[in-house]
């Protein structure tokens, strides 16, 4: 093959899920089929460290700012790279300016990779000044320009084939051989007679919002098991449980610390954003054998088979209904354990995905203007 690739994306390495899961775990696989390649971010990770934290409005800004002197000095190396793969967006404010040349002015072939419903507002109380500076449309101009959209789901694939035929869903994936490997961990995490079920949640604190809905179904759940409800996160949930475990996630320890969950939930609002989101709670859950429940919105729906790897749920009944199912027989969960990973494996892995990604780079058609 031997194409050369730009990866203009918006984080540095191994940070965030949408590129180390979508990616990042595929760079081998490049190398091992002739590419060459190189990622440039345009958050240092000096500047990741602060992104999400209050205030720091200065030192923000003067970061940003800096990124965007070297995002640009960044357009005279694209000469000699066949494919520019964009994730999300050259810059996280402003119009598509790097976007605009890159296709206009350079004439390189895009590929334009996004795994949310980013053409919609959504940001984090930290970052509410940045949040007025972005320009969320800007998606539906790259998209124009890209030689191929590369979306995480259906219901964002749909979205980008108003602005271009030439779409693939490529879905966010598990490494279930190295990574999200049950095996790596079963012997420190054996359940004994003796020990609590675990009822777990994993994600940022932009998400956690959405474990409100679960509060009152666990109080009542409490007065007839006796179970943790553990949360991994980047911040202390704000919720009042007596039995709510806090691991502060931790990227060295994710896959160990995920493993003692014995459910897996992922309660979401039924929105357009939401919709536009690639399940990827359930993908980690499932593929390490946890049983999942549910809300059915967007990809959930697809993933989660109702009644054989896990349940999809809307009323608290429904969610109190699964939850008990799962928690007053052993043998429940176990039967889900093999169908939940053999689902993700069978569907949504790097070794299902590998030549669905590898197919990405095959460009004959010209450039978009």
């Amino acid at each position: 093959m031997g194409k050369s690739i730009f990866f203009m994306v918006p984080y540095p390495l191994g940070k965030a899920p949408s590129q180390r899961f979508r990616f990042e775990q595929y760079f081998n696989l490049l190398e091992q089929n002739g590419f060459n390649f190189i990622i440039k971010p345009f958050y240092s990770d000096k500047t990741w460290l602060i992104l999400h934290q209050e205030g720091h409005f200065i030192s923000k800004s003067i970061r940003i700012l800096s990124s965007f002197f070297v995002r640009f000095f960044q357009l005279f190396q694209l000469k000699k790279y066949d494919i520019i793969f964009i994730h999300r967006e050259g810059a996280p404010i402003g119009p598509a300016f790097f976007e605009w040349i890159i296709a206009k002015i350079l004439k390189k072939k895009i590929i334009y990779d996004f795994d949310d419903a980013v053409w919609l507002p959504n940001y984090s109380e930290a970052n509410t000044k940045v949040h007025r500076l972005k320009n969320y449309t800007k998606v539906n101009s790259i998209m124009k320009w890209a030689s191929k959209v590369s979306a995480g789901n259906n219901y964002l694939a749909n979205y980008a084939k108003q602005y271009n035929t030439n779409v693939v869903v490529n879905p966010t994936t598990i490494d279930t051989d190295n990574y999200h490997n049950p095996e790596l961990f079963f012997s420190q995490n054996a359940k004994y007679e003796n020990e609590k079920i675990v009822i777990g949640w994993t994600g940022t604190h932009t998400t956690g919002k959405y474990l409100s809905f679960l509060v009152p179904v666990f109080e009542k759940l409490n007065k007839e098991f006796d179970f943790e409800f553990c949360v991994i996160s980047n911040e202390d949930p704000a919720i009042k449980l007596s039995n709510l475990n806090f691991i502060k996630w931790n990227k060295e320890s994710e896959i160990e610390d995920l493993s003692r969950f014995d459910i897996g939930v992922m309660p979401l609002s039924d929105d357009l954003w939401a919709n536009g989101k690639c399940g990827f709670k359930a993908l980690q859950y499932m593929s390490l054998g946890i049983p999942t429940i549910a809300s059915p919105v967007g990809m959930n729906t697809e993933i989660v088979d109702e009644g054989i790897n896990g349940f999809l749920c809307t009323t608290e009944k429904e969610w109190y209904d699964s939850f008990y199912y799962l928690l007053s027989d052993v043998n429940n969960r176990e039967r889900m354990r093999s169908s939940a990973r053999d689902k993700i494996i069978q569907n949504y892995s790097v070794i299902s995905n590998q030549q669905n990604f590898l197919n990405l780079f095959s460009i004959d058609s010209p450039v978009r203007t």
